[in-house]
């Protein structure tokens, strides 16, 4: 197995995450098998229930060395092959005192697998000051320098900046950063992320990790690249434009959906479209919004009108209280048997459970009870849109992070009023999959496809959704779920 870190220095957001991905794509391009681990440094028993706005008090691990080996193991192909390469990002800044156990973790790591088998990309950040024009290296310098102090070397410097560096900028970090002036990377600013691959691989990155890390590479024209530029070449050819509302309780904070913002991003260029997404809080669509601050209230809903789609996180997986508000808010408008109709999880006295505690979780508390992993949907209905979306098939696998469900005993009276469960799991207990019948595109899910979204092969329900807000989603189902060659 061989291992490449990702740090960063100077700022944090500098880009550790685009290169570690691009990197995965030139290596996954040259026919290698890799995978990628994301590591946030919190060393938190369950850090999965924070609010994304909260900080947290670090609780010390000794096993991050064996979880990240075990981990690298997995295979994340169809093949089931073991991965040969794994990616790890490392979060934050070095130099944080959260990701100091991490930083001397990989320190003592390095020795472990032993160095043919582990190196180091550093991301950093070269500023360019209005005031005088030229690139700074110093805050660089200092990043690399606290890093070597830490017990980690950079093999490559990624250097992140508004426009290309010139040869003597590059000599300059070369020779105060302890590299090759071949090790020192320009990832200048670019129109499109998906370009960021590219960049690299013009570089030399490819050619520097195979001989840096022994890696059985054949150097030949590689499919997958030529794919890729092409779409990043296109990426910068979008006219028409689709705009999605994003009704979420973490919208003041963009980074929380991250994940939903980028599988909506591969389906909408996957059908052409530029994409604008209008972030809406929640609480501002609530009827006290409307007392209390009237201007933000009536923003909120034209915001809302205005979009061609509608997408609300948790109704497609994302966080376990939202995703249920839909089937709450739904079941309410329904005839007297669910004049209240709520959730145990908001109300646990409730006459008309419409959601409800899965039952191997203990209610009360929060940490480690939820159902996670990659799960199997079967569907039900061979007339199913989503089901046709995803090529109808019998099952789909999907990842899942809930600890809530839609109570179901209640099924068929959804059924009678329309909304129909398409999808179920194996056992058949666990409504999965939702659809209402004679509406444009109304689909819910309980598991994260964005999850295992991908440029080059976008999430189904968000290529649905996609494709109906840009009134695309009847021809493309009447064409056996082929685009036009445009």
């Amino acid at each position: 197995m061989k291992y490449i870190l990702v740090t960063g220095g100077v700022i944090s957001g500098i880009g550790k995450g685009i290169i570690a991905s691009s990197v995965g794509t030139i290596l996954k391009s040259c026919g290698l098998h890799v995978t990628a681990i994301k590591i946030d440094p919190y060393i938190n028993i369950d850090a999965g229930t924070f609010s994304p706005y909260e900080h947290v008090v670090p609780h010390i691990t000794d096993a991050i060395q064996d979880w990240v080996m075990k981990q690298a193991k997995i295979s994340v192909d169809d093949d089931g092959v073991e991965p040969q390469v794994c990616v790890i990002e490392l979060g934050g800044t070095v130099g944080d005192i959260e990701s100091m156990p991490f930083i001397e973790a990989f320190r003592q790591f390095q020795f472990k697998v032993k160095r043919e088998n582990f190196c180091n990309i550093h991301v950093s950040l070269i500023p360019q000051p209005n005031t005088t024009g030229e690139h700074k290296t110093k805050p660089t310098q200092n990043s690399v320098r606290e890093l070597r102090g830490l017990g980690l070397s950079a093999d490559l410097i990624m250097c992140r900046c508004s426009a290309a560096l010139d040869a003597s900028v590059k000599e300059k970090i070369s020779m105060f950063c302890h590299v090759e002036p071949t090790q020192v990377i320009c990832v200048q600013d670019v129109s499109s992320v998906y370009k960021v691959p590219l960049l690299l691989e013009a570089q030399g990155v490819v050619d520097y990790l195979c001989q840096r890390l022994n890696l059985p590479v054949e150097m030949r024209a590689r499919k997958m690249l030529t794919k890729w530029k092409e779409m990043a070449d296109r990426s910068d050819r979008l006219l028409e434009q689709v705009s999605i509302a994003l009704v979420g309780k973490y919208t003041k904070l963009s980074d929380s959906y991250t994940s939903v913002i980028k599988a909506l991003e591969h389906s909408a260029l996957a059908i052409n479209h530029k994409l604008e997404v209008k972030y809406i809080d929640s609480a501002d669509l609530e009827s006290t919004t409307l007392q209390d601050e009237p201007v933000k209230y009536h923003e909120a809903w034209q915001k809302l009108c205005s979009s061609h789609g509608v997408l609300v996180p948790g109704g497609f997986g994302v966080r376990g209280t939202e995703g249920k508000i839909m089937a709450i808010s739904w079941a309410r408008k329904q005839n007297k048997p669910f004049l209240d109709a709520n959730s145990t999880e908001f109300n646990p006295e409730t006459e008309h459970p419409v959601v409800i505690d899965m039952p191997e979780h203990n209610p009360g508390q929060m940490g480690g009870t939820m159902r996670l992993g990659k799960r199997r949907t079967i569907f039900k209905s061979s007339s199913s849109v989503l089901r046709k979306l995803y090529g109808d098939v019998e099952y789909v696998e999907e990842r899942h992070r809930h600890r809530f469900e839609v109570n179901p005993e209640l099924k068929h009276h959804f059924e009678r009023k329309g909304l129909q469960f398409v999808g179920q799991d194996i056992e058949g207990e666990r409504m999965e999959i939702i659809e209402l019948k004679d509406h444009c595109y109304f689909v819910g899910v309980q598991y994260h496809p964005e999850f295992t979204s991908r440029p080059i092969k976008p999430s189904p329900p968000y290529f649905g959704l996609l494709l109906a807000a840009a009134g695309k989603l009847q021809s493309y189902l009447a064409k056996g779920c082929r685009l036009s060659p445009r």
